[in-house]
C-alpha cells in the first residue's frame, strides 16, 4: 500500500527554534526527550532513532551521513529553504502548532505561515502563567482567563494542556474557594521571576474551566499523555488516570485528543477511545522516536481497539524541520504496513484499508477540527 500521495494534516507539532538559539544546542538534542548534558552530548547519538535518522536525512540532503556533513549542508541551504524542502517531501497540507513550548526561543507563527497553512493550538498553562503576575484578585484573574479563551481567539483550533507534566492526569474536581486560596498563595510567593505553574488544585481547576468552554464550542483539547522529558512522572501519565474526568457529563462534548500514542500505554489509550465518545488519539512523538519495530507495534496496538475514526497523524515535530519529514516518512510507511497486515488477517478489505489510511492521515483531523477551520 502506497500512501505517499495522501497529503498530511499534522495535528500536533511545535514551532522551529530561532537559528541563533538552535546554534547553542548539539544537533542530537532534537533526537532525545532528555536534557541532561550527558544524555544530549553522548548517549542520544547511540539510539536507534538517531542512527536511522542520520542516514535518512543525509540521503535527502545528498551528503555523507555524518553530523558535520549534514551541518554544512544545512548551513548552505539556510533554514527557510531547508524547511521548504522537508515540508515538500513530507507532503504536508497544514500544521497545527502548539506555540507554548519554550516560547521565547521559537520562531513565530508568521514565519511558518510563509511556508505552509498554520493553525494555532493554545496552551492553557502558558496563558495562566502570563496572566497570574498581572492580576491581584482571583475572580478578576478568572474573568480574564475566560475572556482569553471564550470565544477562542481567531486562528485557534484547539486548546492544549500539559497537566500531565505538571501534576499528572488524575484531574480532580476543585471548588472556586480552593482554587482562589491556591492563587493567593502563589501570588504571595511570586518574587518577580517567571512563573512556572505547578499547583495541582489550581491547574486542575483551570483545565476544567477550559473544558467547559471547549464543550460549548466542540473545541478539541489536546492532552500530553505517556512519555516525555524527565519533567513528568510516567506513572501519572497513564491515560487511565483520566477516568474520573471522562465520567463527568459536563465535559462530554469536549473532544480530548490523547497525544503521543500514550506510549507505553497504547492499549490503555485504545481502550479509552473505544468506550468514551469524546476520546481521540494520535501517534506523534512515538513516531518517529521509537525503533522501526517499536513504531510498528505502537500503531498496531492502538488499532487493536481504537475506532479508526478516532486516530490521527501528528509528528510532534519541534526545534528542527527534519522531524516533520521523519514523522511523515515513518507515519505513512508503518501505517501502510499495519493496514496491509490487517488485510492479510481478514480484518479489512483493500478498499477499506486505504480509506482508513486517508482518514488517519488527513480526514479525521479535518472533521474533528472543522468547526474552527
Amino acid at each position: 500500500m502506497n500512501l505517499a500521495d495522501i497529503p498530511l494534516i499534522d495535528q500536533h507539532a511545535h514551532n522551529l527554534l530561532r537559528p541563533e538559539v538552535a546554534a547553542r544546542y548539539p544537533y542530537a538534542a532534537a533526537f532525545t526527550e532528555g536534557y541532561d548534558e550527558e544524555i544530549v552530548n553522548h548517549h542520544a547519538r547511540h539510539t536507534l532513532f538517531y542512527r536511522r535518522s542520520l542516514r535518512e536525512i543525509a540521503a535527502l540532503l545528498e551528503c555523507d551521513p555524518q553530523e558535520s556533513a549534514i551541518a554544512a549542508r544545512r548551513e548552505s541551504l539556510g533554514l527557510e529553504n531547508l524547511t521548504q524542502l522537508y515540508f515538500r517531501r513530507a507532503n504536508l497540507e497544514a500544521i497545527y502548532l502548539d506555540d507554548g513550548l519554550d516560547s521565547e526561543s521559537i520562531l513565530p507563527l508568521s514565519w511558518h505561515e510563509k511556508l505552509i497553512p498554520v493553525r494555532r493550538i493554545l496552551r492553557l498553562e502558558v496563558l495562566a502563567e502570563q496572566l497570574i503576575p498581572q492580576i491581584e484578585d482571583f475572580a478578576a484573574f478568572l474573568a480574564r482567563f475566560h475572556g482569553e479563551i471564550d470565544p477562542p481567539p481567531p486562528g485557534v483550533v484547539g486548546f492544549k494542556s500539559i497537566v500531565c507534566y505538571r501534576t499528572g492526569l488524575n484531574v480532580q474536581p476543585v471548588t472556586f474557594e480552593v482554587a482562589a486560596s491556591r492563587f493567593d498563595e502563589i501570588k504571595r510567593q511570586l518574587n518577580h521571576q517567571p512563573l512556572r505553574l505547578v499547583d495541582k488544585p489550581l491547574i486542575d481547576f483551570l483545565l476544567q474551566q477550559a473544558l467547559l468552554v471547549a464543550a460549548k464550542y466542540r473545541l478539541p483539547v489536546q492532552l500530553h499523555t505517556g512519555f516525555g522529558d524527565p519533567d513528568l512522572d510516567l506513572r501519572l501519565a497513564n491515560p487511565l488516570n483520566l477516568r474520573s474526568l471522562l465520567e463527568q457529563p459536563q465535559y462530554r462534548h469536549a473532544p480530548l485528543v490523547l497525544l503521543h500514542a500514550s506510549y507505553p500505554y497504547m492499549r490503555e489509550a485504545g481502550y479509552l477511545a473505544s468506550v468514551y465518545p469524546q476520546v481521540y488519539l494520535d501517534f506523534g512523538l512515538a513516531i518517529p522516536s521509537l525503533s522501526v519495530s517499536g513504531m510498528r507495534e505502537a500503531i498496531r496496538q492502538l488499532l487493536e481497539l481504537t475506532p479508526t475514526t478516532k486516530l490521527m497523524y501528528s509528528s510532534d515535530a519541534h526545534s528542527i524541520p527534519e522531524l516533520y519529514y521523519l514523522g511523515a516518512k515513518w507515519g505513512r510507511q508503518l501505517l501502510a504496513e499495519v493496514l496491509d497486515q490487517a488485510i492479510q488477517n481478514s480484518d479489512l478489505t483493500g478498499d477499506e484499508a486505504f480509506a482508513i489510511a486517508r482518514a488517519i492521515l488527513r480526514e479525521n483531523a479535518l472533521s474533528l477540527y472543522s468547526p474552527q477551520l
